[in-house]
């Protein structure tokens, strides 16, 4: 079973999918509580409901978390792409330029102004073809 088809059943078709399976075990094994809270809490009707089984994680069984969600969540279909952190172009022409980490090139990139971010722009697109260049 993928970790989708548990939100699908608290969500919409109300099927409990750990119970009256061939392997039960099996089931509450793949089911993952993050992604399944993740997921339902970028609903507003579903956003309490993940902060309390985040809550109380360590402490319930998988089943039990699963269980509570199916039986409590009102059914309705609901749909959110996952945010994702967006690129910081800046950010990566810093670390390239000075071969530095995340952090020291972020910590760079707050001392920088923009004229400088520029010329070290200008001077990594020396020797690319307008084709790469775009």
């Amino acid at each position: 079973m993928k970790p989708f088809d548990f939100i699908n059943s608290i969500n919409f078709t109300k099927k409990n999918m750990m119970r009256n399976t061939e392997n039960d075990d099996l089931a509450e094994k793949s089911y993952i509580p993050y992604i399944t809270n993740r997921t339902l809490s970028y609903f507003t009707d579903t956003l309490l409901y993940a902060n309390e089984m985040n809550r109380y994680s360590t402490s319930l069984d998988n089943k039990l978390q699963y269980e509570f969600l199916l039986n409590s969540i009102r059914p309705k279909k609901r749909f959110a792409k996952w945010s994702k952190p967006e690129q910081d172009n800046d950010l990566e022409v810093i670390r390239e330029f000075y071969n530095y980490s995340i952090p020291k090139a972020r910590q760079a990139l707050s001392c920088l102004t923009n004229e400088q971010i520029q010329a070290i722009k200008n001077t990594m697109a020396i020797g690319v073809t307008d084709n790469e260049h775009n």
